[in-house]
């Protein structure tokens, strides 16, 4: 059996260290962190433990299930109609069922007709292959309409990947409407899923096994460098010093590969500097009211500069009223760099044009989490780019959310490519 050490100690990390040490493999983890969990990882807010990041599961997210029934924890599964709205140029308008569509008075009925077909068949196709060379706008432009993607992706675009927006493959959206479309109780109820206790009983229950069986995770010791040595993995250097491995697994996000592996070839450095990233900068609100029925509601207007709000305590039962306001954006734009508390106020303000009868005194409580690589951007052709998993180096993986591509970044994808790395380490060691 083999040394095997992980860097990252997120989902896609733990589970990939919980599938090795299962196999017998000595396992290590590295974290530059000081607590588990990445993107999973919680925050107390006044006393509520809670996601930095919005999490939420899809009934086709079976990679998630499986590994919940291994860890002991599948019945901690909950399913929750929720509901989904846009806030378009000042006023709320219900959608994401048949009746919502039809009444929506934004839309010709001919568009309306469009878009649900074009919709629906994004729900039954198994791949996206024929969409690879479009962009988005290109894509929803041809299916939908040119005046459904004004009205409805345009701001949207604008306001996850700014001058990337003409930049991104359709497969990129089409997943996503296929994933979300096929999470309902019925065709005219959405039904979404969160797992009692948050996304930290998942990451406590890796932690947990990883521990039982022999497994280490070293918070607050980042990986600085993975050595190599006539062509294969040696090891791990940390801030602690040298480790010994057989097999490296590496997690970390794709910019920081090639200076973390000095001895990858310059083509694959050159493969992995070339992707780009969006930052985020994720505002989660306790308030004393609501400022919705919806968990999600997607926005389109020109005074507000986020696409959406997650007000997620209409998916999961928190106590308190609890919302998400996320601001991507690359992290050279100088709104990153502002402090927690413009970003703050920046959200309470836009939750006051949604909802007026919310006041500043509403706001109990908030935390802003950053993340500088928060969503890889995607470009026609994007899945020819990916440098493959096994590296040059003999018994060196690198993954990270980027390959979960055409798919959408969350627990699903990386519990799939976990078992899948974890699975190799016999087949290269």
């Amino acid at each position: 059996m083999a040394n095997v050490a992980i860097i990252g100690a997120g989902v896609m990390g733990l589970a990939a260290a919980y599938h090795a040490a299962g196999a017998g493999h000595a396992v290590r983890v590295f974290e530059a962190d000081t607590v588990p969990g990445g993107m999973a990882a919680h925050t107390d807010l006044d006393g509520l433990s809670i996601e930095r990041f919005y999490h939420f599961i899809c009934k086709p997210d079976a990679p998630t299930f499986r590994l919940m029934d291994e860890l002991g924890i599948g019945d901690r599964m909950r399913w929750v109609d929720t509901k989904m709205g846009y806030f378009i140029d000042g006023k709320h308008y219900k959608w994401g069922d048949p009746f919502s569509l039809l009444r929506f008075p934004l839309m010709s009925l001919a568009d309306k007709i469009r878009y649900g077909l074009t919709a629906f068949r994004q729900t039954k196709k198994k791949n996206f292959d024929d969409l690879e060379h479009l962009t988005v706008r290109e894509w929803v432009v041809r299916d939908f309409g040119q005046k459904t993607y004004d009205l409805m992706w345009r701001r949207l675009m604008e306001l996850k990947f700014f001058e990337y927006t003409d930049k991104v493959s359709a497969p990129w959206v089409a997943v996503r409407i296929k994933r979300i479309g096929n999470s309902r109780k019925s065709i005219f109820q959405e039904q979404l899923g969160h797992i009692e206790g948050g996304s930290e009983a998942l990451v406590e229950a890796l932690v947990s096994e990883i521990g039982r069986m022999g497994g280490e995770i070293r918070l607050g010791d980042p990986a600085l460098e993975v050595t190599a040595a006539d062509g294969a993995v040696t090891g791990v250097r940390s801030k602690a010093g040298d480790f010994a491995a057989d097999h490296v697994i590496s997690t970390a996000p794709t910019p920081f590969v090639s200076r973390l592996i000095p001895a990858l070839t310059d083509a694959e450095k050159a493969a992995y500097d070339a992707i780009e990233n969006i930052g985020c900068v994720c505002v989660v609100l306790k308030l004393a009211r609501p400022v919705s029925p919806n968990f999600w509601t997607n926005i389109s207007d020109a005074r507000i500069e986020i696409p959406a709000l997650v007000e997620f305590s209409n998916l999961r039962d928190t106590g308190a009223h609890v919302v998400y306001a996320p601001f991507y954006m690359p992290v050279t734009n100088a709104k990153f760099a502002r402090d927690d508390a413009a970003f703050i106020d920046e959200s309470m303000a836009y939750i006051r044009m949604l909802n007026p009868d919310i006041g500043p005194g509403d706001l109990l409580a908030a935390n802003v989490a950053r993340l500088k690589h928060a969503q890889p951007v995607c470009p026609p052709g994007f899945a020819d780019t990916i440098p493959p998993i096994r590296t040059s180096i003999r018994n060196l993986q690198v993954a990270d959310t980027c390959y979960y591509y055409p798919e959408d970044r969350g627990v699903s994808e990386s519990a799939r490519l976990a078992r899948e790395m974890a699975a190799a380490i016999g087949d290269t060691a």
